[in-house]
């Protein structure tokens, strides 16, 4: 009988003194009543402030349906037609443009600029809320994901006295992500993509991302409570970022990885390039803002009533958030042409760049229909399935659009729901390459 070697049973080695010291004050402050405090706080906040968000977001989503689906029905049509998005988006910019002016907070932050920073004050909120809902129901082509989290974080922050923000800068910031993550709670479809994101976008490690994490995911799973309890009592929509069914997809083969880096490399570009444009409007709207504001929303306009007039489709398509849209394009993704998805890619493209630079709204709604419809128009390379091609543009435009690649995953993973199992090694490699491209290539602000 052979010997058998002993293998030592090998122990975690000892914590040193600086990392037992972390521990004990991090042990410290989760039982301080002070943090305790700021939990029932965030529990409390974000309850009220999650029935503010969805009375928000079903106010939008009505607005919208009445634009572009009862009003065209009630003039006579029976959709909305080509031309439709000239008046509307030229209305939408007489009417953004003197809020972007002249009311405090300018209507909230420039779209291009990201997820929109820290907190906006509370001032401020009364001209976010009516920017968005006048760009978002009009067609500007942006997602509500930015208004809602500013709604969120400075209506927590008027629960907190500027007394004691100034003593203690941490409690607005830590309120305020919670604020802003029960505010989004579901309209990623998921209220775990929300407080990840918040988690992701904020930098922080160790110690200190514990202590935030548990505030943005209570008041994120009470949020999506609130969300789902009212959606199901009123039977109003919020338009939340999901998809209804999508392609089935196998295990992905070698075919699909090898064109996951070219694919995701052309959508990284794609978003890269519309925030270019996105500053060079910011550039151009920084003189005259009122006129060339409008001037900017007649464009976007113009944008999406060629690519109705082109390619025979519905403007809607083009024009909004992209949500429905992108819907549509899982559930049916041959229904479009391939002719018609580059001029969707195109003309959506140059509307979402100058409704970054001008407008107001969220980014990354867009982004992640512009990245599906490159996917499914590359779907027919050899070797390259249906399913692959849409997975690799859905992770790839998040991760270009946030910076933020495990975010990104983990809604491209929550949106294909039963074949991400499958798919998350190819939504891993699609993420990294876009954010590599993207963070090599993303253009800086105009001087």
């Amino acid at each position: 009988m052979a010997s058998q070697q002993s293998v030592p049973n090998r122990q975690p080695a000892p914590a040193t003194p600086a990392e037992a010291t972390g521990a004990a004050q991090l042990k410290a402050t989760l039982l301080s009543p002070g943090y305790l405090k700021l939990l029932l706080l965030a529990a409390l906040v974000g309850i009220p402030i999650s029935l503010v968000a969805f009375g928000f977001v079903s106010l939008e989503h009505e607005l919208q349906h009445w634009v572009w689906e009862s009003l065209p029905k009630a003039l006579g049509y029976p959709v909305a037609p080509s031309w439709w998005p000239l008046p509307t988006l030229a209305l939408a910019g007489l009417l953004i443009a003197p809020v972007i002016v002249r009311m405090p907070g300018h209507g909230g932050h420039l779209p291009v600029q990201g997820l929109g920073g820290p907190p906006q004050p509370p001032r401020a909120l009364p001209s976010i809320v009516l920017a968005a809902l006048i760009a978002l129901p009009l067609g500007t082509a942006l997602g509500p994901e930015a208004p809602l989290m500013a709604l969120g974080g400075g209506l927590a922050l008027l629960t907190v006295s500027r007394a004691k923000q100034q003593a203690d800068p941490r409690l607005g910031l830590l309120l305020g992500t919670a604020g802003s993550s029960a505010a989004i709670a579901t309209i990623f479809g998921n209220p775990l993509v929300g407080a990840v994101m918040m988690l992701e976008a904020a930098g922080l490690g160790g110690p200190q991302l514990l202590l935030l994490i548990v505030p943005c995911l209570l008041a994120s799973g009470l949020g999506a409570l609130v969300f789902t309890g009212f959606g199901h009592w009123t039977g109003l929509g919020i338009g939340a970022l999901a998809l209804p069914s999508s392609p089935t997809s196998s295990t992905p083969d070698a075919g699909d990885f090898l064109w996951a880096v070219p694919i995701a490399a052309l959508v990284a570009l794609v978003v890269v390039g519309a925030q270019w444009l996105g500053w060079r409007t910011v550039a151009f709207t920084r003189q005259q803002t009122a006129v060339r504001t409008i001037l900017c929303a007649v464009a976007v306009g113009v944008c999406i009533w060629a690519y109705a007039a082109l390619s025979g489709r519905s403007p809607e398509e083009a024009a909004l958030s992209g949500q429905a849209a992108l819907a549509q394009l899982a559930a049916h993704p041959h229904a479009w042409g391939v002719g018609a998805l580059v001029l969707l890619v195109l003309c959506k493209g140059l509307a979402w760049g100058v409704s970054l630079g001008s407008l107001r709204g969220g980014p990354i709604f867009p982004a992640v229909l512009l990245g599906a419809v490159v996917g499914v128009a590359c779907s027919g390379l050899p070797g390259l399935g249906t399913a692959a091609g849409l997975s690799i543009g859905l992770a790839a435009s998040g991760t270009a659009i946030t910076g933020l690649p495990v975010t990104a995953t983990l809604l491209a993973m929550l949106l294909i729901g039963d074949n991400a199992a499958n798919a998350t090694p190819l939504l891993i490699v699609s993420s990294v390459v876009a954010f590599v491209v993207s963070t090599k290539f993303r253009a800086k602000p105009a001087s």
